[in-house]
């Protein structure tokens, strides 16, 4: 939340909790965002998911035109393995894009194996894995231009250290 509320001050919006955050907050969120200019620009997506003991966690951030940032930490109330919070966090980014009315979204991550599930260089052979392919499959047809690569941990150092917080 500080990192948004930073954000959100450049733009000169100010954030009013709403008692207990649910989706809602999302929601409330993106409406008042300024309007975009050109939505037909490409667009920056950047994933991480993270699990332990405690939990799972991701770190989404998504980059847009005019410099406009947004960063999520979401926490997962379930033990997740770590294949799942990498779905995670690649649905809940290409949620956000949607949402926000983007059309072309390069999107990065650092799991290997979503990055080349996604691409149909592997196969999702995983019955619970499957179901998040064709979830982020379903929402990537949604994009009139899509790519996703596989970066290096050090080049996805911000949305790694957005999910390691929260899962912890």
């Amino acid at each position: 939340m500080t990192t948004w509320t930073v954000e959100l001050s450049e733009f000169d919006l100010k954030y009013e909790s709403r008692g207990p955050m649910k989706a809602q907050f999302l929601a409330d969120f993106l409406i008042e965002l300024p309007p975009m200019t050109e939505k037909n620009d490409w667009w920056s997506l950047n994933v991480d998911g993270s699990s332990n003991k405690k939990g799972g966690g991701a770190g989404v951030i998504l980059e847009g035109p005019d410099e406009l940032t947004v960063e999520q930490a979401i926490r997962f109330g379930v033990e997740t393995s770590n294949n799942q919070a990498e779905y995670e966090a690649l649905i809940a980014g290409l949620k956000l894009a949607r949402e926000l009315g983007v059309k072309q979204l390069r999107c990065q991550s650092d799991s290997q194996l979503v990055t080349r599930q996604i691409n149909d260089e592997f196969q999702t052979k995983e019955p619970l894995l499957q179901k998040y392919y064709h979830i982020a499959r379903s929402l990537i047809d949604k994009f009139e231009k899509f790519t996703i690569t596989h970066v290096l941990r050090t080049a996805n150092e911000r949305a790694n250290i957005l999910s390691k917080l929260a899962s912890t």
